[in-house]
Parts: structure tokens; sequence; C-alpha cells
């Protein structure tokens, strides 16, 4: 992956993250963890946990309802010649990896 590529996916992850921060409900909390870019810079899937566990449904509601409000954010806040389109993923890696930590500290 490029450079160019890298700074594409950190800028529009931190946007999205302000973006949620700014426009969400606090209940759950809606976490960005990782966002990944097509080739062609069209397509951006972020991945999102929430606090508490089990909310992540009613964040993908939220995301997927203002997702084009949230792309117009960007676009005004950014100097990204081409703004992705935005989809929203919940990111199970990240709870599967929070779930081993827990056992792990158990042992």
């Amino acid at each position: 992956m490029s450079e160019r590529h890298d700074r594409v996916d950190s800028l529009v992850s931190q946007m999205a993250a302000t973006f949620i921060r700014t426009e969400a409900n606090p209940n759950p909390l809606i976490t960005v963890t990782n966002i990944k870019t097509s080739p062609d810079y069209q397509n951006s899937t972020i991945y999102i946990t929430t606090v508490p566990e089990g909310r992540e449904e009613d964040a993908l509601v939220f995301l997927r309802r203002h997702g084009g409000a949230m792309r117009h954010y960007i676009m005004k806040k950014s100097d990204l010649k081409v703004v992705p389109h935005l989809n929203f993923e919940i990111d199970y890696g990240e709870r599967h990896r929070q779930h081993i930590d827990d056992i792990a500290k158990n042992i």
C-alpha cells in the first residue's frame, strides 16, 4: 500500500471519528477501529465497535442513515480530490481480541 493510500485512510478515519463524536448520541459510544479504502479511492469501509458491547446494530443504523452527511462533512473539511463512498461494518476482530485479552488476564 502506498504512502498516499495510508494518508487518505488516516484522514478519513480521523474525520469520521470527529463526525461521530459531534453528531452521534454517546450511548452507545461508537469507536472507529479500522478503515480500508479501495485502490481507486472510490469506496472506504469504516470498521467500528461500541461500548457497551451488543449495541453495534444500533450504531450501524445511525451510521448508514448519516453516511451521506459524514461524506459531505469530509468533503468540506478536507482537500481530498475524491472523497470515497462510505460503508460501515462491525469490527469483529477487535471484539475477539478483547475477549482473548480477558481470558489471558484470568489465567
